[in-house]
């Protein structure tokens, strides 16, 4: 090593930040990180412990405004540009109406611009023009039901979905049985396929689904991070995914 190496070193790259409240069971951190340019750091932080199982009463638990208002402030310290509540039943058991609570909450608690996992779901619906979506789902029924409600209030049409119907450990299911779940929902009238839930693995499987399926497939992390980077003005890190290559930056 040359000796004036010490001195010519410049430190790491600046960062610019994302906070993310996410559920306490959240296992796919190194996912989401995945999308993220070099440039961006993200901040975690998790919702409070609820022992519930995966039903529409966690998901009422874990999108608790108080607690989504504390984990946002717990997250500005690092001076995050963007703070995404990252949880896909969270935000969209409630409607449309709870999704902009907590979009409320999140600019209330001092986020600068907020996003969540059912809201940038519609954004991404709008940048590829889809109006009619398949659905894949590892949730029991009554949780899907409640995407199908706030599509619905967004004027996208459900054509079918197939769920897993699972309360627990939704993190442990393999790329296999998403696509399995994926190919049993799809449909020729759907224009395109959304894999709900931030704990369901899918970051290398999307751009294969979409060259088999010929349509766009979009996911939960995915939309997530897509829509937080977005407002930064920043594209998303995936070169085989319709949404991420599609060219709809606004201005940061």
């Amino acid at each position: 090593m040359p000796p004036d190496f010490l001195g010519a070193v410049l430190g790491p790259e600046p960062q610019r930040g994302v906070g993310l409240i996410v559920p306490f069971d959240l296992a796919l951190d190194r996912e989401l990180w995945r999308w993220v340019p070099a440039s961006v750091s993200l901040y975690l932080t998790r919702t409070p412990f609820v022992p519930v199982p995966v039903t529409v009463e966690m998901a009422n638990l874990v999108s608790d405004e108080a607690a989504v208002h504390s984990a946002t402030r717990d997250l500005l310290v690092p001076e995050p540009e963007v703070v995404a509540y990252a949880c896909t039943s969270g935000s969209f058991v409630n409607g449309a109406t709870g999704e902009r609570a907590l979009i409320e909450v999140m600019q209330e608690a001092g986020a600068p611009a907020a996003v969540t996992t059912a809201g940038a779901l519609v954004q991404a619906l709008e940048t590829l023009g889809v109006g009619r979506v398949a659905v894949a789902t590892p949730y029991v029924a009554a949780v899907t039901e409640r995407l199908h409600t706030y599509l619905d209030e967004h004027g996208v049409e459900v054509v079918t979905s197939v769920g897993l119907g699972l309360q627990e450990q939704i993190w442990k299911v393999g790329y296999r049985q998403v696509i399995d779940i994926v190919r049993s929902a799809d449909r020729p009238e759907a224009e395109a396929m959304f894999i709900s839930c931030t704990n369901l693995p899918t970051y290398d499987i999307i751009g294969p689904l979409e060259a088999e399926l010929g349509k766009p497939v979009l996911t939960a992390n995915q939309v997530t991070i897509w829509a937080a980077l977005r407002a930064m003005g920043l594209q998303a890190v995936a070169p085989e995914q319709r949404l991420v290559q599609a060219v709809d930056l606004p201005a940061a």
